[in-house]
């Protein structure tokens, strides 16, 4: 039999998907700061190149911010909950 998952009481869940929604507001004002600060350092040492450039350099940092703190953040969800540890990963044995 498989062990319930922490996850599956709501009020564990409401805590920790509020915990991760907070997280993801940090990193998302986190990301907001990066952005603006990479963009002034390309200005100030580039001067005004075309705008596509730094729509492409703020939509690339930004992106990749973002996915990289949400997969990170699912994982801190996973782990901090206790849902890890209910995980059943056994293999069968191979015994040739």
């Amino acid at each position: 039999m498989l062990p319930k998952s922490p996850l599956e009481d709501p009020d564990k869940a409401a805590f920790a998907w509020a915990r991760y929604k907070r997280l993801m507001r940090f990193m998302m004002l986190a990301t907001v700061g990066v952005v603006i600060i990479a963009l002034a350092l390309l200005y100030a040492q580039n001067g005004m190149v075309s705008p596509h450039f730094f729509i492409a350099v703020a939509l690339g940092i930004g992106f990749s911010m973002m996915l990289m703190s949400a997969l990170m953040g699912l994982v801190f969800l996973s782990n901090g909950t206790g849902h890890d540890e209910s995980v059943d990963n056994r293999l069968p044995r191979n015994d040739d």
